[in-house]
């Protein structure tokens, strides 16, 4: 057998085995990039249904705690109404008055930072909780506001709207707030501010005298409470 190394036929032949080796090599990357893209999608797909599983999830949670928390949130608005309303319920039967009446009292008390306790009193000792009351200096009302008084709260009142309930307690209130305040929380002689005026008062005090004439001890007797409590702006109501 001839030696066929170096000859034409030999370098044919190995062209031929070169050209035969590069083909199966791009053949080969050829399906191994057709398997590596076949597989890529299925791993991008279950990333992604992990991540929307995840969402779903976490979606749930949120909606759970929005509901808890609107639960809770719920439960706090009724259990202030049932209290506010158990209140209101206590002061109608010990003042023996109707319940509407005790609730205008005790909402207008508290929405001037007035302890609805001290308010029934004063109430009671202003004018015996009759809303037509009239005293013999022109005084009207629940709590027997003066017409100038109200005017310096609401300059367009009349005598007539003084008698109106909610209106004769919202001034009434406000007016004995601002006492107290002037009074630097001195109740006592707020109290008698409200019913002696402010020069009798500060006259007295000016020559150190008790300016008490009773009125103050006729309110407060038994009393323990505080002037100062809280406004409660969105105070809870039950219609």
């Amino acid at each position: 057998m001839h030696d066929l190394r170096g000859t034409y036929v030999h370098r044919g032949d190995a062209e031929r085995l070169r050209r035969r080796f590069r083909r199966w090599i791009i053949a080969g990357g050829v399906v191994v990039t057709a398997l590596a893209a076949g597989r890529r999608p299925v791993v991008l797909d279950a990333r992604a249904e992990s991540a929307r599983a995840s969402t779903v999830v976490s979606g749930a949670r949120v909606a759970t705690i929005a509901d808890r928390l609107r639960a809770a949130d719920t439960a706090r608005i009724a259990t202030a109404r049932l209290q506010r309303w158990n209140r209101i319920y206590t002061f109608s039967r010990r003042w023996m008055v109707d319940t509407e009446l005790a609730r205008a009292i005790h909402d207008a008390a508290l929405d001037a930072g007035i302890d609805p306790e001290l308010g029934f009193r004063l109430v009671n000792v202003e004018s015996e909780f009759k809303e037509r009351a009239t005293s013999g200096v022109g005084a009207a009302g629940l709590m027997q506001v003066m017409l100038p008084t109200a005017r310096y709260y609401e300059p367009s009142i009349t005598k007539e709207k003084l008698y109106n309930r909610e209106t004769n307690l919202r001034i009434g209130f406000k007016y004995l707030r601002d006492l107290i305040d002037e009074r630097r929380g001195n109740v006592k002689l707020a109290l008698l501010t409200y019913n002696r005026g402010s020069l009798a008062v500060q006259n007295e005090l000016s020559l150190g005298l008790d300016p008490s004439n009773g009125y103050d001890q006729k309110v407060m007797r038994g009393y323990s409470g505080t002037a100062r409590v809280k406004t409660v702006a969105s105070r809870a109501r039950a219609d």
